[in-house]
């Protein structure tokens, strides 16, 4: 089972004390895919403070981000998870923006990043509730190979259920 933290970054959530609705929703379904949840969390659109909480995290296995993706002023969330990540896997970030398109076509414009902080996967969503589930349904299958591919000791592609 590979454990998860889901960390929600949201202005209004984090100031205005507005109820988090994608977090939940993410830690359902994440659980129903049998992830275990090992914590979730909440700050606001703060480069520095998205990037601190992704390093404390980065012993999880995934990172599920929610927010901050999109064209905003304030929606950094892809530059904190750049500035923290060893490795980019734009393939994934490809694939959501991609079947999202097919779902609104202003899903085109989600500029969410995916990446490695060492052996954890991190994986940026959109704040929508509706969209990020929708876009972790679009990666579920390639995430558990990546998942396995980063716990594995040795490299083993033809190995590894595809």
């Amino acid at each position: 089972m590979y454990s998860v933290f889901i960390l929600t970054v949201s202005d209004s959530g984090y100031y205005e004390q507005k109820a988090d609705f994608s977090g939940p929703e993410i830690v359902d379904l994440m659980k129903e895919n049998g992830y275990e949840v090992v914590g979730t969390g909440m700050v606001p659109d703060d480069r520095e403070l998205i990037k601190k909480e992704l390093i404390k995290n980065a012993s999880a296995n995934l990172i599920l981000t929610t927010g901050g993706t999109g064209l905003g002023m304030r929606d950094i969330t892809p530059e904190a998870t750049k500035d923290v990540i060893d490795r980019e896997v734009p393939g994934l970030s490809e694939l959501m923006r991609m079947k999202s398109y097919e779902v609104v076509k202003s899903g085109i414009l989600s500029r969410q990043v995916c990446g490695t902080i060492g052996s954890c996967l991190v994986v940026n969503l959109p704040g929508s509730p509706k969209a990020a589930k929708e876009n972790i349904s679009f990666i579920l299958s390639p995430l558990k190979h990546a998942l396995k591919m980063l716990n594995t000791e040795k490299s083993n592609c033809a190995g590894i259920e595809r």
